[in-house]
């Protein structure tokens, strides 16, 4: 377990920055624990006041370098592959702007599940209906599942 006062007036300035300002919560309640137990909390304590677990405050200290804010991050805060690209989105927004028959299809409107097919056909890139309501969605449009 860490001593107190073990970091430098330095680290100790760092974190604090990163206490306020930081915009990953996570980051700012690595940056808390460092500090509280830096002013001579236990890890008990620690972890009751961050409302985390005993063994979240024991990772982060192995794990963790106060020196270094980079260290903090872990896996999940990567954010999720995209597969759909600008150019994607861009195209099927300019897709259901126009009806179906257009394209030579027999119904006359398009559903997401319709969409998904359509563009994984003209892009390769093959999404669920779901995704394709979701990027709608995001731009403001709804529209039918099936």
């Amino acid at each position: 377990m860490p001593t107190k006062n073990f970091l430098s007036s330095e680290t100790k300035e760092s974190l604090q920055q990163a206490l306020k300002e930081h915009e990953h919560p996570d980051i700012r309640q690595r940056a808390l624990t460092f500090l509280l137990l830096n002013n001579g909390n236990t890890q008990a304590k620690t972890a009751e006041i961050i409302g985390g677990s005993l063994r979240k405050v024991a990772y982060w200290i192995i794990h963790g370098e106060p020196e270094n804010l980079d260290s903090f991050k872990d896996d999940r805060m990567k954010g999720n592959y995209r597969k759909a690209t600008e150019e994607y989105i861009n195209l099927l927004l300019d897709i259901i702007e126009v009806e179906p028959e257009k394209y030579g299809y027999k119904f006359g409107r398009w559903t997401t599940a319709r969409l998904a097919i359509y563009l994984g056909e003209k892009t390769g890139i093959k999404l669920s209906s779901t995704q394709v309501r979701r990027i709608l969605k995001s731009k403001k449009y709804v529209y039918l599942a099936r």
